[in-house]
Parts: C-alpha cells; structure tokens; sequence
C-alpha cells in the first residue's frame, strides 16, 4: 500500500486524515467529495510509534502537498493532526477537527460508558468479550478482532446512518496498539493540550451531539487554550458525520467553509 492516496489533479491543498489509529481508508468518502473543489491528500499512516507517524505524516506533506495545507484530522487523525501542526507549524495553514477525542483526561471514561448503553444486552457482552480478546497477550489474529469492534462499536456511534460504503482496509492492531497508548499517556500528563502554545494556524472543531466523545471535551480545553479557534456542534450527528442523513449536508457545508 502506498503512504498516500491522491484525489484529484492538484495542486494539493488539503489532506483528511484517517481515524484508528491504524483505521485505513475510513475517510475516502470525504477526500473524494472535497476533490471536486480542490486537490486532496489521503495519507495512510503504518508506523507503530507516535513520533513515526508525526515524521510519516510529514514526509507525505512536503513531498506531495502544496504546503501550508489545510489538515483535515477524523477522530484519531485530530490528535495526529494536531501534533504534527504543533511540531511544523509551517506545514499546516489551517487545522480542522472532525469529531476529536477529548483533550483532557476527565472526559474519557463517559466515553465507553455511553457506547455501552447505547448497545443492547447481546451487543454489550459481545464488546466486552473482543476487548477481553484484544487485552488477552496469548490471542492470535487481533487485526481481526479489532476490526470487528470496529464495527460493533460504529452502531453505538451513530445517530441515523445512511447507506455509506465502508472504505477501509484491514485494521491494523499493532498500529492501533502502539501508538494510542502513547497518545493516551501524552494526554493524561497534560502534554498533548500544552502543545496548544506552539499552535500557529486557526483551528475549527466540529463535532456531533451524538458523538460518544463528548463535545465539552473538546470545545472547553481548546477554546481556553487557543487565540483563534471555533467549534461548530452539529444536531442529530454522531461519530462520522458524512455517513449521517440528517447532518451530512450541514457537515459538509460547514467543512467547506471552514476550508
């Protein structure tokens, strides 16, 4: 697999990058969408460590990237969005984040709590079940397992999803493992939001009220911590909003402005 997928003729002006981590192809239905306005990059991360992925990231942007690039960053690719702007400030004119995990560790644990009341009783022991597989050293074939929490997971997620193709490739659960847990420890230590002072660009957040991952946990640390930052909260959105009857049209407007 190439480390990026190019959408459009160019010049490449803007770059959406992938949840997971270690979630492939999850936003090519955004990156074709917005390729009929402008030139779009859809970077595939493969390192195992935080740092890999910022550099990887990198090399991406400079060598195919019409740079600074607007950084469009899906769930996890918030987070490696966000951190690759604080360590290259001059790679990125602008920071959109679609639907974030929280900045601050205190909102982290509603998270899964509002994933599990979401699903019924079958529903529930079956996620718990795959994490036990997932947290279990002996367990073969966690790509798959993780995958298949992926999906599980992605009903709890949603408010009213349509009919959108799944684009992604195989989940990588070595990707996922080593580099969300380096993410998790920056963020527990208070790190990942301090990068907010090495943050050059202006920095949209937008974000479905049905998102499991709370809005507060977002809009409250980063509208303190930012100079130029603006949060857009959409109605009756969950996780992935271009999959959302109801709040597609709205993302997508809102995302086109904010480009």
């Amino acid at each position: 697999m190439k480390p990026v997928r190019m959408w459009g003729p160019g010049p490449y002006n803007v770059a959406v990058i992938h949840g997971g981590p270690g979630a492939p192809g999850e936003v090519a239905p955004l990156a074709r969408e917005l390729s009929t306005l402008t030139g779009v990059l859809e970077p595939f991360q493969t390192e195992t460590t935080l740092d890999g992925q910022v550099h990887e990231l990198r090399s991406v942007l400079v060598e195919h990237g019409n740079v600074p690039v607007t950084l469009i960053g899906f769930s996890w690719g918030a987070f490696l969005s966000w951190m690759l702007a604080a360590r290259f400030p001059a790679l990125v004119k602008k920071l959109i984040l679609v639907s974030s995990p929280p900045f601050e560790e205190r909102y982290v644990a509603g998270i899964t709590r509002t994933r599990m009341t979401r699903l019924q009783d079958a529903g529930k022991a079956h996620a718990e079940a795959l994490l036990a597989k997932l947290d279990d050293p002996a367990q073969a074939n966690k790509n798959a397992i993780l995958a298949e929490l992926g999906t599980l997971l992605a009903r709890a997620d949603a408010y009213d999803p349509g009919n959108v193709p799944d684009e992604g490739f195989h989940c990588q659960y070595d990707v996922f493992r080593g580099v969300w847990d380096e993410a998790c420890d920056l963020r527990e230590k208070e790190i990942l939001l301090q990068m907010a002072k090495a943050i050059k660009c202006p920095v949209v957040a937008i974000h479905g009220d049905w998102d499991p991952h709370p809005a507060e946990g977002v809009n409250d640390p980063l509208a303190k911590a930012l100079p130029d930052f603006r949060f857009v909260l959409l109605e009756k959105c969950g996780h992935r909003p271009w999959t959302e009857r109801t709040a597609s049209d709205a993302f997508y407007k809102t995302l086109v402005g904010a480009i």
